[in-house]
C-alpha cells in the first residue's frame, strides 16, 4: 500500500454468494439434505458432482475453506458488499411451486463472518425459499452474527431501510438494496407493513430510479460512498435490457456512486458513466454449481471481485480492478492466466458500448477504465 492509498476508502463487491444446498454439506454443521427439486433429492448429490469434477472435498471443512484465495482480496477493503442468495434457516417447509429451494443451517453462518462480510444484501429470488419463517430466521441468524444486511425485514419499513456502514477514518458507505420481479422474485414476496419479505421493486423506470436515488441522497453526506445494490434480470445471457440501462443511468445521473447488479450467472458489461460505477451483473462468487454442465460457454466457474478505490476529498472513483478467481472443489482459487485473458477479453467486449474498457494487467488483475 503506498501513502496515497491511506486516504482512498476501499470497496469490494461481489456477486451471488450461495452458501446453501451442497455448500452447507461440506461445512461443521450440515442441515438437512433433503431436497424438493425435480431432479435432485439430496443437497450432497451437488458435492458429488464438484468432487467427479475435481477431486475429493475434505468435509468438513473449516468456515473460512470456501473463501480459499480470496479471503485476502475480501479483506484488504474497507467494506465488502455481497449478494447473499441462500436462506439461513431449519424451517422444512419450502415456498410452494418453486423448483429451486437454497437454505444453510444457522450453525454455518461462521462462515460468512469468517470473510469479514460488510453487508448482505437480500433482496433476491431466493432469500424466502422457505417462507416467511425461513426469512425470519435467516434475518435472526445474521443479527446473532453482527453481520448487517439490506433488501429483506420484518416488515416494508425494515427490508427498505438505508444500511450505514462506517469505515473509520475514511467516511461512510451507504447501502440500499431492492429487487425486481426480472429476476424471478414473486410477486408475493414483497415485504408490506405487516408481513415480512423482500424490497420489490414496482418496476424499472427512470421515475422509480430517481426516487431510489433520492432516498438514499437525501441523507448523504460529503463524505459518504452510496450504492444502490438491485437484483434483476437473467441468469444467462450477456444482453442487457434498455430497461435496465435507463435505470442504471437515472441512477447515475442522480448522482449514486456505484450501482451493484447481480443476478447473472456469470459476469457482464461494466459502465463507468462519468463518476458512477454501473456492474449490471456481478456473477456469481461462491455456488455449488461445480459439475454442472449446460453452459459452458459463459465459463460459469469464474469469478470476480470488484475492488473499487474512492477518493473522499473530492469524492471520485480513482480506479476499478477486477480480481479473477475460479471455483474448484467448492474453493475460491486464483484463476489461471488463460481463464483471466478470456474474461478480459469478453468483459471488454461487452462494455465497449458503454466506453468502458477492460484490460488484463501483467499482475493478474483486470483493469476497468473509461474510454
Amino acid at each position: 500500500m503506498t501513502p496515497a492509498d491511506e486516504y482512498l476508502l476501499r470497496l469490494c463487491l461481489t456477486g451471488d454468494v450461495m452458501t446453501g444446498r451442497g455448500v452447507d454439506q461440506i461445512l461443521p454443521h450440515p442441515g438437512d439434505p433433503a431436497l424438493h427439486e425435480r431432479y435432485v433429492r439430496d443437497a450432497r448429490d451437488y458435492v458429488r458432482l464438484a468432487e467427479a469434477e475435481n477431486g475429493p472435498i475434505p468435509a468438513p471443512v473449516d468456515p473460512a475453506y470456501i473463501w480459499g484465495d480470496a479471503l485476502p482480496t475480501l479483506r484488504s477493503a474497507d467494506a465488502r458488499i455481497v449478494n447473499l442468495e441462500t436462506s439461513i434457516t431449519r424451517h422444512d417447509r419450502p415456498w410452494p411451486g418453486k423448483g429451486i429451494h437454497y437454505r444453510m443451517h444457522p450453525s454455518n453462518t461462521s462462515c460468512l463472518s469468517a470473510a469479514g462480510l460488510s453487508c448482505c444484501s437480500l433482496a433476491n429470488n431466493h432469500v424466502l425459499d422457505w417462507g416467511r419463517p425461513g426469512l425470519l430466521e435467516t434475518l435472526d441468524s445474521l443479527d446473532r452474527a453482527g453481520l448487517a444486511h439490506a433488501g429483506a425485514g420484518r416488515n416494508a419499513a425494515e427490508a427498505s431501510a438505508l444500511r450505514v456502514l462506517d469505515a473509520p477514518g475514511k467516511g461512510r458507505v451507504l447501502v440500499l438494496a431492492a429487487g425486481s420481479e426480472t429476476s424471478g422474485i414473486p410477486p408475493a414476496w414483497q415485504a408490506n407493513a405487516a408481513e415480512a419479505g423482500v424490497h420489490l421493486l414496482d418496476d424499472l423506470s427512470p421515475a422509480t430510479a430517481a426516487r431510489l436515488a433520492r432516498s438514499v441522497l437525501s441523507v448523504s453526506e460529503p463524505d459518504d460512498v452510496t450504492v444502490i445494490s438491485i437484483h434483476w434480470g437473467n441468469n444467462w445471457g450477456y444482453e442487457i435490457p434498455r430497461e435496465q440501462i435507463d435505470f442504471a443511468h437515472r441512477l447515475a445521473d442522480e448522482g449514486v456512486d456505484i450501482v451493484h447488479g447481480h443476478s447473472s450467472h456469470h459476469p457482464k458489461a461494466i459502465e463507468w458513466r462519468r463518476q458512477c460505477l454501473i456492474l449490471y451483473g456481478c456473477g456469481d462468487f461462491v455456488t455449488d454449481y461445480e459439475g454442472i454442465g449446460g453452459h459452458e460457454a459463459y465459463r460459469p466457474a469464474l469469478s470476480i471481485a470488484h475492488l473499487v478505490r474512492v477518493q473522499m476529498q473530492p469524492r471520485r472513483l480513482v480506479r476499478v480492478e477486477l480480481a479473477p478467481f475460479r471455483l474448484r472443489r467448492m474453493r475460491l482459487e486464483p484463476a489461471p492466466e488463460s481463464d483471466a485473458r478470456w474474461l478480459a477479453g469478453r468483459l471488454d467486449r461487452e462494455s465497449t458500448r458503454f466506453g468502458t474498457r477492460v484490460t488484463l494487467q501483467s499482475d493478474g488483475m483486470l483493469r476497468v477504465q473509461p474510454q
